[in-house]
């Protein structure tokens, strides 16, 4: 149906915005006697998901809080490796998760160090 004729429902623009995208772009700027406040850049698109997806757009995928399939940032993998190598050493030096070997001439009453609170 070509676009200068008939009718359209919301629906039907609804699909047509969506199937497209559509990009809306503006600046606010609040100015006091000549000087600037502040200034807002706003840059909003509407599309689809698979239409986003087209475009690259994708970062959902991989925001924790959005997404149940995300595994972490490298840095929180790396943060759980070392913590994990970390209580094997303890537990291997020690034989008890959780404590600390004490610094040479340091040692508790009890022989065992536990480190700052």
């Amino acid at each position: 149906m070509p676009y200068g004729q008939g009718t359209s429902s919301l629906a039907d623009i609804l699909e047509r915005v969506l199937d497209k995208g559509i990009v809306i772009a503006g600046d606010i700027r609040i100015d006091l006697l000549d000087i600037e406040l502040l200034t807002i850049k706003l840059r909003i698109l509407i599309a689809s998901v698979d239409k986003a997806k087209e475009m690259g757009i994708d970062w959902w995928e991989y925001d924790p809080s959005l997404s149940s399939r995300h595994t972490g940032s490298p840095l929180e993998l790396e943060n759980r490796r070392l913590r994990a190598e970390l209580a094997a050493l303890r537990h291997e030096q020690l034989g008890e998760p959780g404590t600390v070997a004490p610094p040479p001439g340091r040692e508790a009453g009890d022989g065992t160090f536990r480190g700052p609170r």
